[in-house]
């Protein structure tokens, strides 16, 4: 498809969630504005409307998204490895090569508190730390011990997220990278 073919072709709700998504990792929260991102789309305000009643409806539209892209997804991906550790071992590379990649992680939870955001934000971590803990307890540990060790892991994944944030330079590279990972993954499991 060429670049007219390409403008000429109509936006779709899921082109505009996206758009959102990418400013909101960009930028924000307040990055979601539907002017720039009509610009960014090469559309008019027209488009948009054509697809949401109003702002809050295209946020709940990217939340919707990035809930889907960046925990549904993960998550199916990784279940078709048999083994619990190994899949935790996917899953850990798979999200901190994510998080490394984008802002959208910290720029959502510094707007934990807001009314569309804190709802998702809630749900997302229920179902992430949910899906760690059941790992842990196919690796056979009691239900309470295997929460325990779903909510260090994710808090690893956030403490991880911040430092790619803030202070990337102080995270391990290359083999390094490896190595740090495997030993999170042997610290999570050891008993």
């Amino acid at each position: 498809m060429d670049m007219a073919q390409e403008v000429k072709r109509r936006l779709t709700a899921d082109d505009w969630a996206a758009a959102a998504l990418d400013a909101l990792g960009e930028g924000g929260l307040a990055a979601v504005a539907v002017e720039p991102l009509a610009a960014r789309l090469g559309a008019t305000k027209g488009s948009f409307y054509w697809h949401f009643a109003n702002r809050d409806a295209l946020v709940s539209a990217a939340l919707a998204r990035w809930e889907e892209v960046n925990t549904e997804a993960v998550i199916a991906a990784v279940e078709a490895i048999p083994d619990p550790v190994e899949r935790l071992r996917t899953l850990f590379g798979t999200v901190i090569g994510k998080v490394e990649q984008g802002e959208t992680e910290m720029n959502l939870l510094a707007t934990a508190d807001h009314p569309l955001v804190a709802p998702v934000l809630a749900r997302v971590t229920e179902r992430r730390i949910g899906y760690v803990a059941m790992l842990f307890r196919e690796l056979g540990f009691p239900a309470d011990a295997a929460h325990s060790r779903g909510v260090l892991a994710y808090s690893a994944y956030l403490g991880h997220a911040q430092l790619a944030r803030a202070t990337p330079a102080v995270l391990p590279v290359g083999d390094g990278s490896r190595r740090y990972l495997d030993q999170v993954i042997e610290t999570l499991v050891a008993r």
